[in-house]
């Protein structure tokens, strides 16, 4: 059984990593069994969030726009997390997010890891739920849901929960293996993208939830067909 990671949560502005940005990470890391240290922060995502997003996470537009950018962010955590394997409740959406920033910035980005969900749904098949808000009610464990340094240390604590009852019985799912993830490049937008997008935007008096000088070429070209397959030309 492992006793030295990284525990890592995100918060993100949807489910796609390829669509979607990180608006918030927490990590905890563990030593030999104790808490070292944490790491904690915002992200800016340069795109307004949605309701459903606010109100499940408790954060605000307002709290981000002082907040770092991933490309700021991403050396950071990097430096954080050393070797360390990695574990998480479903992390390998948490290591999906990380793999595409790291890709966008060239930066390498491997990792093994212990996923607390795996292991819920092997030996905790008779609960109802086996999110980690649900498990975290189940075993008493103190948690504030949907922030991710929270998260990251309510996961700390049920990891140990399980190891109690059931590591004895499995000790494979309790050891870190490979994730594994393939994330692609995004490239930023051409001026001319942009400059059709803000010509597309003033003429119909749109306002748009993102920061058009922050897109990609995908991201643009996709706002850009959005825009005249509601408004036309």
């Amino acid at each position: 059984m492992m006793d030295s990671y990284v525990s890592i949560d995100l918060e993100t502005t949807g489910l796609n990593p390829r669509l979607d940005k990180i608006i918030e990470i927490g990590a905890v890391k563990v030593k030999e069994g104790r808490l070292e240290e944490t790491f904690s922060t915002l992200v800016n995502p340069a795109r307004l969030l949605g309701e459903k997003i606010s109100g499940l996470t408790g954060i605000k537009d307002e709290m981000l726009l002082a907040a770092p950018e991933i490309e700021e962010v991403m050396p950071k955590l990097l430096e954080f997390l050393e070797d360390y394997p990695l574990l998480g409740h479903s992390v390998l959406f948490d290591f999906s997010f990380l793999k595409k920033a790291a890709v966008n910035q060239r930066l390498s980005f491997e990792r093994n890891a212990v996923d607390t969900l795996k292991i819920a749904r092997k030996h905790l098949s008779f609960l109802e739920h086996r999110n980690l808000k649900y498990l975290c009610e189940y075993y008493g464990i103190e948690h504030e849901a949907h922030r991710a340094l929270s998260d990251a240390e309510a996961t700390v604590s049920l990891y140990e929960k399980l190891a109690e009852q059931f590591y004895t019985e499995e000790e494979t799912l309790f050891r870190p293996c490979a994730l594994y993830y393939e994330a692609k490049r995004d490239t930023p937008a051409t001026n001319a993208q942009k400059e059709r997008l803000y010509r597309l935007i003033n003429r119909h008096k749109l306002i748009v939830s993102v920061n058009v000088d922050k897109l990609s070429r995908s991201e643009a070209s996709r706002l850009t067909d959005k825009i005249l397959s509601e408004y036309g030309r």
